[in-house]
């Protein structure tokens, strides 16, 4: 009774109408891209022309919006951004001194004197005191 039958079971009805409506679903939600271009916020890691070939070497015009697309993105977020955009950006965003340092005063600024390079001419090793 068995022999005459194969091993595999035909395909359930109930099975095959749910992979059908998923396909359907799926084809529903997906989108044909017909035109590429190049995403004017991320930076492009550019490949060196060969100076020697010929059809490299042929001006090409231009186009001026597409380059200063290319230097806005290639900014830092300070020149983008008049304020911080995250918290992390926000760590060493103002660097003007909110008061106005002055090196004449010596008790803020005092620089050393000597160190190991300029006492002998080489540095000395960590560890090994110099001597004066």
């Amino acid at each position: 009774m068995a022999a005459g039958r194969s091993g595999r079971e035909p395909p359930d009805a109930l099975q095959n109408r749910f992979h059908a409506e998923r396909a359907k679903k799926e084809r529903r939600w997906q989108l044909l891209f017909t035109q590429y271009t190049v995403n004017p916020v991320r930076p492009i890691h550019m490949v060196a022309r060969k100076p020697m070939s010929w059809h490299e070497n042929i001006q090409e015009p231009i186009n001026d919006e597409f380059l200063n697309l290319l230097h806005r993105a290639a900014e830092v977020p300070r020149e983008k951004y008049s304020e911080p955009q995250t918290e992390s950006q926000e760590i060493g965003w103002h660097t003007t001194p909110l008061v106005p340092f002055d090196r004449t005063d010596i008790r803020f600024y005092f620089p050393r004197q000597k160190t190991e390079i300029t006492i002998h001419g080489y540095p000395a090793p960590r560890g090994d005191k110099s001597k004066d």
